[in-house]
Formats: structure tokens, sequence, C-alpha cells
């Protein structure tokens, strides 16, 4: 891992997070790459109050990523169509470090919920490598509207069993 010599780590996340949160997400590389992001994803207030609402779901497991005590991103378990998902977002500084694979191995060991499932663009490579080697395997694909690009397009869909 190129980062073997920073602290990686989760913490719970907190309101206070939430703006360094915001800005993160507003890369405009990564919105793209995210793909099924909010209609309006540099909409600071309607981000600001999702989250405030999501913070109290106790069916949520949302962590803040924290690299040598620096915010880089946020990882979280959620429910969709009965389903557990995870989503994860990284600050566009730390891609290709391995910090996305580290941190969804650590989450993985915190969230126990099997199985377990995750969305991609069809062209997000880096995510789904990231999956892949967390053990996610693709089971199928979906076609979505992705409001980041104004079409819709391919989406893969992984599963993790253990």
């Amino acid at each position: 891992m190129i980062l073997k010599n920073k602290n990686i780590g989760l913490s719970v996340t907190k309101e206070k997070d939430l703006d360094v949160l915001f800005e993160i997400q507003s890369d405009e590389k990564g919105i793209y790459l995210a793909a099924f992001t909010p209609k309006n994803p540099h909409d600071k207030t309607a981000f600001i109050e999702k989250y405030k609402k999501l913070l109290s779901d106790p069916t949520i497991n949302m962590r803040t990523i924290i690299v040598d005590d620096l915010i880089i991103g946020s990882i979280s378990k959620f429910i969709m169509e009965d389903e557990s998902e995870i989503t994860y977002w990284i600050d566009r500084k730390y891609w290709g470090m391995g910090v996305a694979t580290y941190t969804l191995k650590s989450f993985l060991e915190i969230e126990e919920t099997r199985p377990i499932f995750g969305r991609v663009a069809f062209d997000n490579i880096g995510s789904q490598k990231v999956l892949e080697k967390n053990g996610f395997v693709k089971v199928g694909t979906d076609n979505g509207f992705a409001n980041a690009r104004q079409k819709e397009i391919e989406e893969y869909i992984y599963k993790l069993v253990e």
C-alpha cells in the first residue's frame, strides 16, 4: 500500500464532519464517476439536511475516513429495497493509493451484515477493483438514470456473501 506510513482510520460520522464531506463530494470528476448522485450535487443545504437525518437512522452505519487526522471521505452501509448496500467516497487526492481498498476491508470487519451489495457505474474501474479486492463478486447489471451524466447508464451489481 502506498500509504504505509499513514494512519488510516474510521470514526463514527458526526454532524461536524458534514461540511468537509460535502466539499469532498463536490469534486466534479468524483461526481461523474459516482454517476448516481442527487439532482444537484452542489446544493450544500440539501446535503447537510439529508445527512443529518441519515445520522439518526439506526439502519445506517456511517463512518468518516480519517488519514493522519484529516477527513478524506466516508463509507456507509444502508438499506435499499430490503437489501444492505455499501457506498463510499474518497477525496480524489487519495485515489490510487489503496485507501478505498483498505477502508472497505476495515469497514467490513465492523459491519457484519451479509449479504451486502455494491453498485458501481460500468466505467468506474477503480471502484470495481476495490470491491473485487474485498471479495465482492459481480452478480448482475442494471440500468438507471445517472443525474451526474443526465442519461441512463449501465450499473454493475456486486455482492459479498461472507
